[in-house]
């Protein structure tokens, strides 16, 4: 591994004086599960690593039931995936989180750092997406907010710009008789790369026998994880029926661009997107009525 500079920065101030540094080419590290990686096997390079975990507000997790769910980018997996809060209204969260890797893994790996690194196949952008979370950017022209279905613009590229880090994502507050659920298949048992991942959350009417509102997303079936609001749209107001759902997966099936690759076929992708699509949506369902 080439060799590098580490700094760890106190402040967010401080974090943006260093990035501003073009020629030391500063990597941020949040975790580092997939940073270090991608160093030693020569796939990026850095002159300076600077750690941000020291950084308070990069690493708090708080909910607020007006507010909803504030996850700093550098807060562990492990701290977002234990959180009581987490747990009670985020389900389709705690089920993507706890598939990233195993407890040590988790310990340290970040969802914003999921995020930054942004693979097709990652199991928390999806989960993010159908929880309506946004993306708080910081840098030296001040702060924005976009939607986590936005921040990711091809495999490892994102719309950070120079200069410019993830400080936190925020998740709404629930509705009520909401429910959601991520799941996926992988070839191995566990700790395995999604061959294909879906995230369904539902909001259905008190008679539960209606949608109300339906978001959808996949992993590792396009160039970025696929937000699909087409189908989300299409169950809107209608009755909760397996027609429906099977309707919803069919056009899931039909929006991916899947390639073939090592852990599976383009053919085999469509085969699952549909199956996972369903399951996923009825999933959500249960929760929401529950």
């Amino acid at each position: 591994m080439p060799a590098f500079d580490y700094r760890a920065a106190k402040s967010v101030e401080e974090l943006i004086t260093l990035l501003s540094d073009v020629e030391r080419r500063v990597k941020i590290l949040a975790g580092g599960t997939d940073l270090l990686i991608q160093l030693r096997e020569g796939k990026t390079e850095a002159g300076l690593l600077l750690d941000v975990k020291k950084i308070p507000q990069l690493t708090t997790v708080v909910y607020n039931p007006q507010q909803g769910l504030h996850i700093g980018a550098a807060a562990s997996c492990y701290r977002v995936c234990h959180d009581e809060a987490v747990r009670q209204y985020y389900p389709g969260l705690v089920d993507a989180i706890s598939l990233v890797g195993g407890v040590q893994i988790q310990s340290r790996a970040s969802i914003g750092g999921n995020l930054c690194n942004a693979s097709p196949a990652a199991d928390t952008i999806p989960a993010l997406i159908v929880h309506e979370g946004r993306c708080l950017i910081n840098g030296p022209a001040g702060k924005r907010s976009i939607a986590a279905e936005q921040f990711c613009t091809g495999p490892g590229t994102t719309v950070l710009q120079a200069g410019e880090f993830l400080e936190a994502i925020e998740v709404p507050p629930p509705k009520g008789h909401f429910g959601a659920h991520y799941l996926r298949f992988i070839p191995r048992n566990e700790m395995d790369i999604a061959v294909v991942g879906v995230g369904a959350a539902v909001t259905i009417n008190e008679n539960h026998s209606h949608f109300q509102a339906v978001r959808l997303a996949l992993a590792a079936v396009a160039p970025i994880p696929l937000y699909l609001p087409e189908a989300g749209d299409m169950l809107a107001g209608k009755e909760i029926t397996p027609q429906a759902i099977q309707e919803a997966a069919r056009m899931a099936q039909a929006a991916i661009r899947p390639i073939s690759d090592l852990r599976g076929t383009a053919e085999h992708r469509r085969q699952l997107s549909a199956v996972l699509t369903q399951r996923a949506l009825e999933k959500a369902i249960e929760r929401a009525r529950q």
